[in-house]
């Protein structure tokens, strides 16, 4: 009778020490909330995440919110629904992201930030992001070398809301500023977004006809420009300058129609930080030094477009 009741006993101890274990032990949900993934880079950023999400035995659902903060807001609070075990989140807006992010703290989720950052620390459990300021010199120094010291040229600019979009025209500034000929003449928000660099680059360029160069804070919104400029007929003339690394630009610098991109380590940080979210729920550390990591950009010209392995990503 007393072996019985012992065997009753530790039977019952054990389903209890199952139903309390850490939702990590049987995977897990990982919500994955990136911006909009008709963008190619935004498409590798949910798709690298969820793989390596489900590489280490949890299931992962990728969602995107388009930039728009009540709906990132929704998103969260479908997550906390579904009882997600972290979340990975490309931040809306810098400040108006701030919210989401704290409900989601409030219902004991962990939240990892990727490719933008909020304008408050201590709440994600880490910030990983392209180092944008040094990838934005390496591509302006590199945009002085093909087009020159000399000339009229324009720029167009991301989503105001991001803080990359100013850090990386601040970037170009800090360099081009240093060559006293070459006159930023005109300059367009086009919000990363291919359409919107075709339509802002016709404008300026019906107003500003004899610029020579262009200068874009994304690879989407250079393309756009090249079809601009191919249409009004002045692609030979007007030396364009990319930024993300995304297989169409990287195929518009090897033929020649843009001068260069610079890639971001999307593939690198998307997985780290999965990696980093398991690590955490783990052992309750992420394992990195400090919440903010920045991860080092690589200049892609015609020279070495070929060691492009995509997506985002370069041959080892």
């Amino acid at each position: 009778m007393f072996a019985r009741r012992k065997c009753l006993l530790l039977a019952a101890t054990c389903a209890a020490a199952l139903l309390s274990a850490p939702a990590w032990a049987a995977g897990g949900l990982i919500s994955i909330i990136v911006t909009d993934p008709s963008n190619p880079y935004w498409l590798a950023e949910g798709n690298i995440a969820q793989k390596t999400a489900e590489q280490l035995g949890y299931t992962a659902k990728v969602s995107a919110h388009k930039a728009d903060t009540n709906t990132e807001s929704n998103l969260i609070d479908t997550a906390i629904t579904n009882k997600s075990v972290a979340i990975i989140l490309d931040p809306a807006n810098a400040d108006g992201s701030i919210g989401a992010v704290k409900k989601a703290v409030a219902a004991n989720i962990p939240v990892f930030l990727v490719n933008a950052e909020i304008n408050q620390e201590g709440l994600a459990k880490a910030q990983l992001v392209s180092n944008n300021a040094q990838g934005a010199a390496l591509g302006a120094q590199q945009w002085v070398e093909d087009v020159g010291e000399k000339g009229n040229y324009l720029e167009l600019l991301g989503n105001p809301a991001d803080n990359n979009a100013a850090t990386r025209s601040n970037g170009y500034t800090t360099v081009l500023s240093q060559y006293s000929d070459l006159k930023r003449v005109a300059s367009e928000v086009a919000n990363w977004d291919r359409t919107q660099g075709y339509n802002k680059t016709q404008s300026m360029l019906q107003a500003h006809p004899d610029v020579i160069g262009l200068i874009s804070g994304n690879d989407e919104m250079a393309l756009g420009a090249i079809a601009a400029l191919k249409e009004s007929g002045k692609l030979s003339k007007v030396k364009v300058g990319g930024f993300d690394g995304s297989p169409d630009a990287v195929a518009a610098v090897k033929s020649g129609e843009m001068q260069y991109t610079v890639l971001q380590p999307v593939a690198t940080f998307s997985a780290e930080a999965v990696r980093q979210a398991d690590k955490f729920l783990k052992t309750g550390k992420t394992g990195a030094a400090s919440e903010k990591q920045l991860f080092d950009c690589i200049l892609i010209t015609k020279a070495n477009a070929n060691n492009f392995a995509g997506p985002f990503d370069l041959k080892q």
